[in-house]
């Protein structure tokens, strides 16, 4: 494993002294590095641009540039690589500009020949988590962005203008719509286009836990605060703090954890399970319901002082329903993921097929949408996806071919599926859209065991 980690660093030598540049070289390689050498300024950026650099160690005096200005360059060109000066003659001086110039670290040569391999993997580890961080940035910016947000329409187009103006603001936002509207999707948009989308982004499902447990997940405890917290935890607003906490399903909270949320929203603070000492968080919250909170808040099911922090800037995305026009756009759009996915070649869908979906009234809106793309793309074997491959609710205009038997149909689509997901049930559960213990069911009444 060792030998795997090293061989995955590369490390450049920038030296004039080309025979100190081939013997640090040699060491490095020695120690499993993959090592490139350039002997000017100008040589190690071009490398830098071309090959997948972790450290740079680079001498102070160069014959074009100053090894320490050169620190500067190569962060501007790429942030994540580390940089360590060797120079002759160090001087304070040059070693603080090295550093604040984004240095790693500034030693002598010969000072402490040693000193350099435990330094190179310091520096290497560092490089390496930093490049982690960026993907995960660059990922999370892919995943939630205005720009990625499928649809033409008149009501998605001035929800997502909406949205925008309220993103550079630190405003409380209270996202509403039916499932399966992209309320997460937008929440992360919103966060991405704020002053904070350099910092975490923390989406929690506040149905997902059970009310004690969500508590402690949210605001964390102290150890001995109950049975089994043998050390303290953090809990997601400190791990959020600096950042956005998305509240999804905020309407399921007890009204004990609402009166924890409000101290929050009103000053910031909170205390953690088991402890004495309030704890600080700077956290923007954007939270989200499918159901009528004013209208819970007013019949005493949900804390009414609550809902008014929560909706200072409310928006209501537009049902499926409400946007026809977007279906055909969004079913292409996942029908050429999941082909890449599978692997398959299909050329798009059949007039039939495009006129059902856009007739169907679609309750769990653009999920429902993408997890029936995903069925019919497993179940189809031409190039042109028909209707016949729709579950039957949605066929009302065709005329069925084959067999009206209902368990018959419903037997071979489950067949196919799990042909496609290798048996594996969990997944044709989730393909399926049902619970695994009616697959099992269902398994046992068609004798598919």
């Amino acid at each position: 494993m060792e030998a795997k980690e090293k061989s995955q660093t590369t490390v450049l030598v920038i030296d004039d002294e080309k025979k100190l540049a081939a013997l640090i070289t040699r060491i490095l390689e020695l120690e499993g590095f993959r090592v490139f050498q350039a002997h000017t300024g100008k040589e190690g950026l071009k490398l830098i641009g071309v090959e997948d650099i972790h450290v740079v160690i680079s001498d102070v005096k160069l014959p074009d540039v100053s090894g320490i200005d050169l620190v500067r360059q190569i962060k501007e060109k790429k942030p994540y690589v580390e940089v360590i000066n060797l120079t002759a003659y160090g001087t304070i001086s040059d070693g603080v500009r090295a550093i604040k110039n984004g240095g790693f670290d500034y030693i002598t040569k010969g000072d402490d020949n040693d000193k350099i391999i435990p330094l190179v993997f310091k520096a290497a580890e560092k490089a390496k988590l930093q490049m982690r961080i960026l993907n995960m940035e660059a990922r999370l910016t892919e995943r939630y962005s205005f720009a990625n947000i499928l649809g033409r329409s008149k009501p998605i187009r001035e929800s997502i203008e909406m949205a925008k103006r309220v993103s550079t603001t630190d405003t409380t936002v209270l996202l509403l719509g039916e499932t399966g509207t992209g309320k997460e999707v937008f929440a992360g948009a919103i966060h991405q286009e704020s002053h904070r989308h350099d910092r975490p982004f923390v989406a929690v499902n506040c149905s997902s836990f059970p009310p004690d447990l969500l508590e402690s997940e949210l605001f964390g405890y102290k150890a001995g605060a109950f049975t089994g917290a043998v050390k303290d935890k953090r809990g997601l607003f400190e791990e959020a703090d600096q950042g956005t906490i998305f509240l999804d399903e905020v309407g399921e909270m007890s009204m004990d954890l609402q009166a924890k949320l409000l101290r929050v929203l009103e000053s910031r603070t909170f205390i953690k399970v088991g402890d004495t000492q309030t704890t600080k968080v700077n956290v923007r919250i954007i939270a989200a319901t499918n159901r009528d909170l004013q209208k819970e808040a007013e019949e005493g099911h949900f804390r009414l002082d609550l809902f008014y922090r929560l909706s200072v800037f409310t928006l209501t995305l537009p049902s499926l329903n409400d946007r026809k026009g977007d279906i055909e756009l969004i079913a292409r759009y996942y029908l050429k993921e999941f082909a890449a996915k599978v692997n398959k070649r299909v050329d798009g869908f059949s007039d039939e097929f495009i006129e059902a979906l856009t007739t169907h009234n679609w309750k769990g809106n653009i999920r429902e949408l993408k997890n029936t793309i995903e069925r019919v793309l497993i179940l189809a074997d031409e190039t042109v996806i028909g209707e016949e491959l729709l579950p039957v609710d949605f066929r009302h205009h065709t005329t069925w071919s084959g067999s009206l038997d209902l368990e018959t149909i419903e037997k071979q689509h489950i067949l196919k599926v799990l042909t496609h997901v290798r048996g594996n049930k969990t997944e044709a559960a989730r393909l399926l859209n049902i619970g695994l213990t009616t697959l099992y069911r269902k398994l046992d009444q068609y004798k598919l065991n």
